[in-house]
């Protein structure tokens, strides 16, 4: 993994002709993460798009360094697949396949790699999103509600997958209205602008 970096200076979003946030200046080096909060559509979301290179700013600048995996609420995985090929489609275009193993075991997947995707419950699905973030090598983790529809257990890895990902010099930014365990984490509080 190169070394991961996210920078945003000055950074404004507009979506549907309303601005969601203006002036937004954080720096992310290596190892750090950002928590972000604040209401339904305040734009955290579209942060995460901004920040994935998805969506264009309405101002600013944003730098990243690092390769980048966004995990939202779409799978992105083929439904019909075993889940070991659908996640191996993903890891062999990121050029993780060695690390796919290592990514469905820290999910607690193992066991579900022949089941349909379309077979698994939203809480599988939630960690298969999450083992082909881990299987990418990305170094910036952009994170939408990872927690939603994880057990306890999904919880637990969550937590352990963000804080080795930090100790390896990984960046992560999350969006969540819930507690993720991560430790002393940047808070970027979202709310105001378009209000």
């Amino acid at each position: 993994m190169s070394a991961a970096r996210l920078v945003f200076s000055g950074v404004a979003c507009a979506r549907g002709g309303r601005m969601l946030f203006a002036d937004m200046d954080f720096v992310l080096e290596a190892g750090a993460a950002a928590v972000l909060s604040g209401p339904n559509g305040i734009g955290k979301s579209s942060l995460l798009r901004l920040a994935a290179g998805l969506l264009a700013p309405t101002a600013g600048q944003i730098a990243r360094a690092g390769g980048i995996a966004l995990a939202d609420e779409a799978i992105a995985l083929d439904a019909r697949l075993p889940l070991a090929a659908a996640l191996g489609f993903w890891a062999r275009l990121d050029g993780g396949g060695a690390r796919l193993a290592a990514a469905m075991d820290a999910l607690g997947l193992t066991a579900l790699a022949p089941v349909p995707v379309r077979m698994l419950s939203t809480g599988q699905r939630k960690r298969a999103t999450l083992a082909r973030v881990v299987a990418s090598g990305a170094g910036l983790w952009l994170l939408d509600e990872p927690a939603n529809g994880l057990d306890g257990d999904g919880l637990v890895r969550l937590e352990r997958i963000i804080a080795d990902h930090r100790a390896a010099g990984g960046v992560v930014v999350a969006a969540s209205h819930q507690a993720l365990g991560i430790t002393d984490p940047q808070a970027i509080i979202l709310g105001g602008a378009g209000r």
